[in-house]
Order: structure tokens, then C-alpha cells, then sequence
């Protein structure tokens, strides 16, 4: 399968910035989605955006307009650039894959099968 690490997290202050990489190695998909997901402690893992084989992109209501997904297929590496970040923002940023013909990725955790570590993010006030 695909074995996925997660890079970039941080402490910054809210309305900062910060960039999350994720490095995927293995068996590529020829079809298949991506995701960043994130979870805080007492909460359901949340689909934050996701980016297919097509590029079509999903965001989450809390994160559109501020976050942007991406991908370079090249280097093999999924992006996600946060924007004005906010407190609530903080949680365990995880990266995902799986095999999907979805023109419009899922973004429920259950629908990836692939999963990196985790980097926390950590926005404060």
C-alpha cells in the first residue's frame, strides 16, 4: 500500500500560517483520493479537505477560504496550506489515501484506508 508521513506542524499564533506536507511513498494509485484530516481530543476524526486524481478539491465549511489543498505529483506530495488560523483549529493533523474513482473525494474517515502519523498543530489566542 501507500505509506504516508506528515510534516509541518507547529505552534503559531492565530491569524498565522502554516503548511503541511505529506510525503507518500509505495504503490501509487492510478485512481485515488487524498485528504487531510484532524482531530481533537473528544472529538470525531474531521475531514478537512480532500483533492482526487482529478484535482476536484473538497473543504470543509469551518476551513473554505482559509486552507488550500494541494498536490505535486512529481515529488509525490500532498499540501495543505493553512491560512488564518484560529484557535479552534488546533488538533492532530493526519494525512490520507485511498483508492477511489470519485470525482469529488469523500471526506469521511472511514472511506480512507491509508493513514500517516499525525502532526499536531497548535494555534493560540
Amino acid at each position: 500500500q501507500v505509506h504516508l508521513v506528515e510534516s509541518g506542524g507547529g505552534s503559531v499564533q492565530a491569524g498565522g500560517s502554516l503548511r503541511l506536507s505529506c510525503e507518500l511513498s509505495g504503490h501509487m494509485y492510478a485512481s485515488y483520493c487524498m485528504g487531510w484530516f484532524r482531530q481533537a481530543p473528544g472529538t470525531e476524526r474531521e475531514g478537512v479537505a480532500t483533492i482526487g486524481s482529478s484535482g476536484a478539491t473538497y473543504y470543509a465549511v469551518s476551513v473554505k477560504g482559509r486552507f488550500t489543498i494541494s498536490k505535486d505529483t512529481t515529488k509525490n506530495t500532498l499540501y495543505l496550506e493553512m491560512n488564518s488560523l484560529r484557535p479552534e483549529d488546533t488538533a492532530i493533523y493526519y494525512c490520507a489515501a485511498t483508492v477511489s474513482m470519485a470525482w469529488i473525494c469523500p471526506a469521511h474517515y472511514n472511506d480512507y484506508n491509508d493513514w500517516g502519523q499525525g502532526t499536531q498543530v497548535t494555534v493560540s489566542s
